[in-house]
């Protein structure tokens, strides 16, 4: 096989340009590396795996791994998505969701419309594989062959893609909900091809609350609005799944009202930082401590940053404009989160506005007068706060929309907790 028929194939299997991994055979034929041995170098950098041979082994979902280089799979399949994406400088239209045998699932990506839906049973020729998201996918390229099985594939999965927003997850594709918008809001941004309007807000069902966002705005969304949207993708935002939709999702109004939940998941601090982040959760426990940069603080007038000394990370030196501010250190006993509660809230706790506060602060001569009352007044107190938690490489934040006195006993409430994680 000579070098162009190589490249061909590599780029159909792993999803790159042709030219690119060309290019990356012919440095390495350069150097007198034999052309497989280079096609295996080329896999490895693109993700396709190292181990395999240029034959597609025939094999169940369970048995793929990233170390073949391509496979063969008689598959079910569970949900179909589409969608437009920018690739080597061209917008291009994918097919993408989720596949199953009896022995597992697996995702999917088809650079061609090959005909299937969800429900068909297909026998799959030459499926590349590649790593995505820590997981093996498969890759449907020129060089894949599609055609229906002669069988069906019992699977235990649920076919279609309609889902409740508590069991969407990142990475979920050709999904399907019945939701009431809660919020939404327009908004410009710049876009791959310039100043573009999307739509973002809150979804609900009875299972839970979401973000999404409309990167092609539909009309039927709107506040209050009861909708079944259909080919909706699954992103992260913050620690935890948004709803996206693209140009190919459909919204439809729907003849009965959705019922929505008002409450949150109540969970220990251990089991909402183990998550990774969530929308919407319900925690209980004391403040330990109001952190330095709590009470009175000025932020940038232009990104909303809070600065110091007039001096703004992005904008440099700025006029800074007054604001209220808390940072608590929660702690229930099973772990600790730092609660950022905005001004409002903070009004309320401190108990007058930023004008009081500025006052308070010019008569003391001291600022730091502000967050000492604070102190004073949540220290050593148990909470329930509900509020959206994430989690990054600086610890676990929650950035608190309520915040009210708990009932409960602070040493049995973590003494509950620590049980109901141990369990």
């Amino acid at each position: 096989m000579d070098v162009d028929n190589k490249a061909e194939e590599l780029a159909s299997a792993l999803g790159v340009d042709k030219q690119e991994v060309k290019a990356d055979l012919e440095s390495l034929l350069e150097f007198d590396v034999p052309l497989e041995e280079a096609a295996q170098s080329v896999r490895r950098k693109h993700g396709g795996g190292g181990g395999g041979s240029s034959t597609p082994e025939t094999l169940d979902l369970d048995g793929i791994s990233t170390a073949q280089d391509s496979v063969n799979v008689t598959v079910r399949v569970l949900t179909q998505g589409t969608r437009t994406i920018r690739y080597q400088g061209e917008d291009v239209t994918i097919r993408e969701g989720k596949l199953a045998d009896a022995s597992g699932t697996i995702s999917y990506t088809a650079w061609q419309d090959f005909g299937f839906e969800p429900g068909d049973s297909i026998v799959i020729g030459n499926a590349g594989v590649r790593e995505w998201d820590g997981r093996p996918e498969l890759n449907l390229g020129q060089s894949t062959t599609v055609s229906m099985a002669d069988e069906t594939v019992d699977v235990d999965q649920s076919i279609g893609g309609d889902s409740d927003l508590i069991d969407l997850e990142p990475g979920d594709r050709g999904r399907n909900v019945e939701v009431r918008v809660q919020e939404v809001d327009s908004r410009t941004i710049d876009g791959r091809d310039g100043e573009t309007t999307i739509l973002s807000g809150v979804l609900a069902d009875e299972t839970a609350r979401l973000p999404f966002t409309d990167w092609d705005p539909h009309p039927d969304l709107e506040t209050g609005a009861d909708l079944r949207i259909e080919d909706v993708y699954i992103r992260e935002f913050r620690g935890s799944p948004s709803v996206n939709l693209s140009e190919f999702s459909t919204v439809e109004p729907l003849s009965e009202p959705v019922a929505v939940t008002d409450s949150a998941p109540q969970l220990s601090l251990a089991e909402a930082v183990d998550s990774g982040g969530l929308f919407d959760v319900e925690v209980v426990g004391n403040v330990l401590e109001v952190r330095d940069g709590s009470g009175l603080i000025e932020r940038c007038p232009d990104c909303g940053r809070v600065i110091q000394n007039n001096q703004c990370r992005t904008h440099g030196e700025v006029e800074g404009e007054d604001d209220l501010r808390i940072k608590a250190i929660l702690d229930d006993g099973t772990d600790t989160v730092t609660a950022i509660i905005g001004s409002e809230l903070t009004a309320e706790i401190y108990g007058g506005d930023v004008a009081d506060a500025k006052e308070a602060a010019r008569d003391a001569m001291d600022k730091e007068v502000v967050a000492e009352t604070i102190r004073e007044r949540l220290v050593g107190n148990a909470y329930r706060v509900r509020g959206s938690l994430s989690v990054d490489e600086y610890g676990p934040n929650l950035n608190v929309e309520a915040f009210d006195a708990a009932d409960e006993d602070p040493a049995a409430l973590a003494t509950a907790a620590l049980a109901e994680v141990h369990q």
